[in-house]
This record gives structure tokens, C-alpha cells and sequence, in this order.
């Protein structure tokens, strides 16, 4: 694969254009690699397409939203026992509280 970027002013483009047959000029590929060389019956074509590599990227995605996930249930059950030890706390304040008036 070959890949050519022209980086010009808007004001060189038709120069650019006109050059870009002569940069292909400069450029050869091995026989039997070229685009025109493709034969429909005998070369290997990849078996899935577009949908198949966004699908394959979401689901490496998942290991990362499992992780996620698993780390919120994890901060749940500290949320969990810090509610229940304010709970604790405010009810043995309380308790004092109710005490100190009787004595």
C-alpha cells in the first residue's frame, strides 16, 4: 500500500495535480502485488468486513466497561458501610443525647 500527501496553497493545486502523474511515474510494485494482479478465485479475500472490525473494537472495549463496572460495585459496598457507620454514629449520639437530660 501507498499512500502520497501533496501539501500545497490552494494557489498550487493545479501545479500539484499536473505533477502527480509524473510522482506515480516514479513508483513500482513488485509483480504479483499490484491491484491488477487480483485474481477473484485464487487470492484470499477477508472473510469480514467494516461491521465486523467495528464489532471486534466494542468488544475489546468491553474488558475496559467490565472493569468500570466492577470497580463501581466495589465503591457501592464501601458507600454501603460508611451509610451504615454514620447510622451507627448518629443513633449512639443520639442515645447520649436522651441520656444526659435524666442524669
Amino acid at each position: 500500500m501507498l499512500v502520497l500527501n501533496a501539501v500545497a496553497g490552494m494557489a498550487q493545486f493545479d501545479a500539484v495535480r499536473a505533477g502527480m502523474q509524473e510522482v506515480l511515474g516514479f513508483v513500482d510494485f513488485t509483480e504479483g502485488n499490484r491491484y491488477d494482479d487480483f485474481a477473484a478465485g485464487k487470492d484470499k479475500v477477508a472473510a469480514y468486513g467494516i461491521a465486523a472490525l467495528v464489532a471486534g473494537a466494542a468488544a475489546s472495549k468491553v474488558g475496559f466497561f467490565k472493569l468500570v463496572l466492577s470497580a463501581l460495585v466495589a465503591a457501592k459496598k464501601f458507600l454501603v458501610v460508611g451509610v451504615v457507620a454514620i447510622a451507627a454514629g448518629l443513633r449512639k449520639v443520639r442515645r447520649r443525647r436522651r441520656a444526659a437530660p435524666a442524669a
